[in-house]
């Protein structure tokens, strides 16, 4: 299905009565995946996506990781120790770091900063878009992570749109990279 038919699907799952994104009551989010190279193709179809589904009655937070990654940096011990740590150590130690920040429950745990940002969201009218999920990439954070992590603590229908390539039935490669194994159990429904 192309990028336009798999977004019309999701839209019309949405706009359902309750919304079929999602078996799991514990985690109602689905997958949306498309091909890293149609970034900014992708990016004005979710603007418009957004404003239908806003014409319907449901309320959309857009909400990018890419924020939430340099909150949670910010928040753990700001940039300057990330920075220092790269010019003396390299990009993987400093990565590493990042890393760490994003994973550690007493720094800034990316779930724990996800979940402050849709706290007081209702399942209806409220949904949730993650987008800008690259700046997960390489290596910061590892989106199959994210979405076990994410289970018991989303109430709204959350969407986390995935930029990556689909090999197989069901396996995905984050960001088309060649280093990555491709991930097959989700547990959510992609789209």
């Amino acid at each position: 299905m192309s990028l336009a038919e798999r977004l019309q699907q999701l839209e019309s799952d949405l706009l359902a009565d309750p919304p079929r994104i999602s078996a799991y009551s514990e985690l109602p989010c689905a997958l949306f995946r498309y091909d890293p190279d149609e970034e900014w193709a992708f990016r004005r179809e979710l603007q418009k996506l957004a404003t239908r589904i806003g014409n319907h009655g449901l309320t959309v937070r857009l909400l990018p990781l890419s924020g939430l990654v340099w909150e949670a940096i910010e928040s753990a011990e700001g940039l300057e120790p990330v920075v220092e740590l790269e010019a003396t150590r390299g990009w993987e130690a400093a990565q590493g770091q990042v890393n760490t920040y994003l994973s550690d429950p007493d720094l800034s745990h990316l779930p724990v900063v996800l979940a402050r940002h849709i706290d007081g969201l209702t399942p209806i009218p409220d949904c949730v878009f993650l987008w800008r999920a690259a700046a997960l990439s390489p290596g910061f954070y590892l989106v199959s992570k994210l979405l076990d992590e994410l289970k018991g603590l989303l109430r709204v229908p959350t969407i986390l749109f995935y930029p990556g390539i689909l090999k197989g039935q069901d396996g995905l490669r984050f960001m088309g990279l060649s280093d990555r194994e491709t991930m097959a159990n989700y547990r959510v429904k992609i789209y």
